[in-house]
């Protein structure tokens, strides 16, 4: 795949992206950020490769050498990605953890990755010492941000007085780049092992979908999306939020940065962007410079994509399908699901993803919670069938960061070719689209039948007050479903909630298998996934309602 770009980025480091646009558009700005009285402050692409060049001298010189893991606890600031880009440039490798995945979570992957290097803000250094068993592997703290009563960072102020000359390391194509950790919303987060070469190819395959080129300006709802997008040469707009928690971001000030900056491509999770999209209709606004809305981390409602839509006189809602461990697979408009697929996600059909990307394969396999560590073993199924999805593609990676048994699990081999399984179930129709169905742990298997999340769910989201429902097993043998409404309202007389299940099954109607549906329970809010704030904790709702 991209075959014409191989020959030239094989024996390349991620950070020559930097490098190449500091030299074909020195003065275009590169990062801009916002701060909470709304005023900016950027570098341009030549500022940006210089301050790369002196931060990465000043970790050499403050111990960090090539090859070493280095955790980031550093918040998004017009400084993260220079920081990032510097220990590319060295070889050393980021790691790179949700704190919203939770204090257990972060803790247990902080001691199975076991990092060389600690670079982080003054507070996180302090925690250290309380769990000193959890960072006995980490030899040097690096405090990056200001510590109070001290004017300026140490580490910055040492980097203004280092050299601006820097030669980036030498990097092959299968060296380790970077550990991302999963977000955690089926199991334990994991820690992705990301290539040079797989870094690479994201930038690459992006850039295609999406046209994008250094005259874009970008708004990264999830920060690390302006890696890729720097690499490209676009200007990226960090806005002012708390990534842990987008679903309260402030959209004033998100929709003020887009207009000041002139953002004509945005991305993150659709929590942020269902918050945008009521202020914006609420207020009578477009977004008229922006062209690619980009939503991904969950399933986009119908509604949302029509929402966002009306918003965008002069663009449109995309929704990649991926994962940490291997993205982008298929992206499709917004505009193309409303016109082709609208009827078939309201009736149970599933959400359709679009159709794999050029390079990128995707077979449907029967469902199993076993081992299948040879392609031998697996059966494929025909189109329209739903079954297991799994993947080939130049993006997916090859393991987890010391989780040999969770790797094996993952992954498919056939030859010298890869297949990872994407935890998730679907089908392919006629067309070749690829349609989503849920999670695979998220499947309710009956005597004589199995329910799948996504299309059952879509039934009931249908009622006017409802936000969102959650399929779930209940007592051992049967399902149910958990519902949120708008108005949150949990508690009913015997008649009312007689009532409103009543309503429930007449919305559902169409729902074949509704008489499967043994008991209707009601939350006041759904436990969701620290990274994107959308994806429910079905696990945890079953085991509060499901005995």
């Amino acid at each position: 795949m991209f075959t014409s770009h191989q020959s030239i980025l094989k024996k390349m480091n991620i950070a020559d992206f930097i490098d190449k646009n500091a030299i074909e558009i020195p003065e275009r700005k590169s990062i801009i950020c916002s701060d909470s009285s709304g005023e900016y402050t950027t570098y341009t692409f030549k500022e940006f490769h210089l301050r790369c060049n002196q931060f990465a001298n000043t970790l050499i010189d403050r111990g960090v050498q090539k090859s070493d893991k280095v955790l980031l606890f550093v918040k998004p600031s017009l400084d993260f990605s220079v920081l990032v880009f510097a220990l590319f440039k060295i070889g050393a490798i980021p790691i790179f953890m949700d704190p919203g995945m939770g204090r257990k979570n972060l803790l247990h992957s902080i001691k199975q990755c076991r990092p060389d290097i600690m670079i982080s803000e003054w507070q996180v250094s302090v925690i250290k010492f309380f769990y000193l068993n959890i960072f006995q592997s980490i030899k040097k703290t690096i405090i990056f941000g200001k510590v109070p009563f001290f004017k300026e960072s140490s580490f910055k102020k040492q980097s203004k007085e280092s050299s601006a000359l820097f030669t980036n390391a030498h990097m092959d194509e299968k060296e380790m780049g970077a550990i991302l950790f999963t977000s955690g919303g089926t199991g334990i987060p994991k820690g992705v092992v990301y290539t040079q070469e797989i870094f690479k190819q994201q930038t690459l395959m992006l850039k295609e979908m999406y046209y994008l080129t250094p005259q874009e300006v970008d708004l990264p709802g999830f920060p690390l999306f302006s890696l890729f997008t720097l690499a490209i040469g676009m200007s990226s707009c960090i806005p002012e939020m708390n990534p842990a928690k987008p679903a309260q971001v402030d959209p004033q000030k998100v929709v003020k940065n887009i207009i000041d900056n002139n953002v004509t491509f945005a991305a993150g999770s659709p929590a942020i962007w269902d918050v945008v999209a009521k202020y914006c209709i609420d207020k009578n606004m477009t977004l008229s410079k922006v062209k690619y809305l980009v939503m991904f981390g969950a399933p986009v409602s119908i509604e949302l994509h029509e929402k966002l839509i009306k918003i965008l006189p002069h663009g449109n809602t995309y929704t990649p399908y991926g994962a940490t461990e291997c993205l982008p697979i298929t992206h499709i408009s917004g505009r193309e699901v409303l016109e082709k697929y609208k009827e078939g996600f309201l009736n149970g059909a599933g959400v359709c993803v679009g159709i794999p990307l050029k390079g990128v394969e995707v077979k449907i396999i029967k469902i199993s919670d076993e081992f299948l560590t040879s392609f031998d073993k697996v059966e494929e199924l025909e189109q329209d069938c739903i079954g297991e999805i799994i993947v080939s593609s130049p993006t997916a990676t090859s393991g987890y960061y010391m989780m040999d048994e969770q790797t094996q699990k993952a992954k498919i081999y056939q030859g010298h070719k890869l297949w990872h399984r994407m935890g998730d179930v679907g089908y392919l129709d006629k067309e070749g689209s690829l349609w989503f169905c849920g999670r695979k742990a998220h499947r309710v298997e009956l005597e004589n039948k199995t329910l799948y999340s996504v299309p059952t769910e879509s039934y009931f989201n249908q009622h006017s007050d409802v936000k969102r429902s959650a399929l779930i097993r209940y007592k051992e043998k049967s399902a149910a479903i958990v519902i949120e409404r708008h108005d949150k309202k949990t508690h009913f007389t015997s008649l009312e909630k007689e009532q409103f299940i009543l309503e429930l099954k007449k919305v559902a109607y169409h729902f074949s298998e509704l008489d499967e549906i043994k008991e209707f329970f009601f939350s006041a809010g759904f436990p969701v996934d620290g990274r994107h704030n959308i994806k429910i904790n079905r696990e945890q709702l079953a085991n509060e309602y499901g005995k």
